[in-house]
């Protein structure tokens, strides 16, 4: 059984939740430590992409290219991300347009890429533990 619309739906939740997060011009702290915005970044942009490659590939009987996974984890989160660091320049209190914040959202989606290629392959070599997809 197919569950790539459960994650299409996750991509939409998580893009919804990433449309409000920018439009916020104050978001909640937390805990400090150096380069915190940049993990953020990278963390959420990894956990968008992860959804978005695993409803492109996670349904398929075989094994996707790797290239094919690096390549839909870099355009997804550099279109996405470009976007995003756009919308925050229409956001009083935030600045946008940050190309380290943009940096840091796409090597989040390549870190997703390399994550789900693992996943896909360890499911590939044992069909029998297809839940992922």
């Amino acid at each position: 059984m197919k569950k790539a619309p459960l994650w299409w739906f996750a991509v939409v939740v998580w893009a919804v939740v990433l449309w409000n997060l920018s439009a916020n011009p104050m978001l909640p702290s937390g805990p400090s430590f150096p380069m915190k915005d940049k993990v953020l970044h990278c963390t959420y942009f990894g956990m968008g992409a992860a959804c978005f490659l695993l409803a492109l590939f996670g349904g398929g009987a075989a094994q996707p290219k790797k290239s094919h996974l690096w390549l839909g984890g870099f355009f997804f989160t550099g279109i996405i991300g470009a976007l995003d660091e756009f919308h925050q320049t229409f956001t009083p209190g935030r600045s946008g347009n940050d190309p380290w914040d943009w940096l840091a959202d796409v090597t989040g989606g390549l870190i997703a890429a390399w994550i789900v290629g693992r996943i896909l392959q360890r499911i590939t070599e044992d069909p029998g533990s297809r839940h992922f997809a």
